[in-house]
């Protein structure tokens, strides 16, 4: 069953199209990915799924509804972080914790009191007080503490420490485990790595390949690093292997993946010490897709 199943989704504003006829889908119990840079149309699509904007073209089914239509009955049915949390100054952290549950409905309290603890937040500080982070906190604790069967997550991790990441992806996978689905934009491509199932890879508005990551692998060479007991002459030639670097009897090097098989036949005669096969990483992947100019600052600032 697909949770989320997109069909040609095109958004205009004005005369700028934001989303150029996107397909995508998020099948049931899965934690989906949805990476690019900003501006490619990640939270745009996500508002359209929340109601909160409206297509201009193509069909969207949401969980059995229309986003548009029947947004009251389907908010009930999703929890909502996005990458920039505003809170009511007012209020302390465990008061909009506790209204946001009552307003969603399926709230557990106890779930509620071991994520405090888990993500080591002061409920009793009004929000004021609070850093990025925080704010963050108390939105993830809120959608964690909703028994939802989707998850709708913009940048969830924005402003949090390595340590809270940590909470952060042990809660998904956690949800995952119970059978709930996960919808996660990410710039943080480790977490995505980490978490998802499925990734979708979006640029300019389009989605420029969707797939689980084992059928993404295939986009980029692999990563070989190799020590021999005899030079490996002739390195260089051997079809499939790319970009030498050679240290003495070490080498590493870039590699086809269907060229491995002739590329260890090369090798093994050599009398191999040492082999380290490392698949790309969704860096990798990145880069592949914002390959040109604009593309590789954007890249260079998700790796900073």
């Amino acid at each position: 069953m697909n949770v989320i199943d997109i069909q040609q989704l095109t958004k205009t504003f004005g005369t700028t199209k934001a989303l150029k006829g996107i397909d995508l889908t998020v099948k049931q119990g899965e934690v989906h990915g949805f990476i690019g840079p900003n501006g490619a149309g990640k939270s745009t699509t996500i508002r359209i799924l929340l109601g909160i904007l409206k297509k201009t073209s193509g069909k969207i089914t949401l969980l059995g509804g229309d986003p548009w239509k029947d947004a009251v009955k389907l908010h009930r049915k999703i929890a909502y972080v996005p990458g920039d949390v505003i809170l009511w100054p007012d209020l302390s952290g465990g008061e909009i914790i506790d209204f946001l549950g009552r307003l969603h409905g399926g709230f557990n309290v106890s779930r509620k009191k071991q994520l405090l603890e888990r993500f080591q937040l002061d409920p009793t500080k009004k929000s004021r007080t609070y850093s990025k982070g925080n704010r963050q906190k108390v939105a993830l604790v809120a959608a964690f503490s909703c028994d939802a069967e989707l998850y709708l997550l913009d940048e969830p991790t924005s402003g949090l420490d390595p340590l809270m990441e940590m909470v952060f992806q042990e809660c998904v996978t956690e949800v995952k485990n119970s059978g709930k689905t996960v919808f996660l934009s990410s710039h943080i491509l480790s977490e995505v790595e980490a978490l998802c199932d499925r990734v979708s890879i979006i640029r300019q508005g389009q989605i420029v390949e969707s797939g689980a990551l084992h059928e993404l692998r295939h986009l980029t060479r692999t990563t070989v690093s190799v020590t021999t007991e005899h030079e490996a002459k002739g390195v260089n030639e051997v079809p499939g292997i790319h970009d030498v670097v050679q240290d003495g009897r070490k080498y590493r090097f870039s590699a086809d993946s269907e060229a491995m098989t002739e590329i260890l036949r090369f090798l093994l005669p050599l009398g191999v010490k040492s082999l380290t096969v490392e698949p790309p990483s969704l860096e990798e992947l990145f880069m592949r897709h914002y390959g040109d100019d604009t593309g590789a600052k954007v890249a260079k600032r998700y790796e900073a």
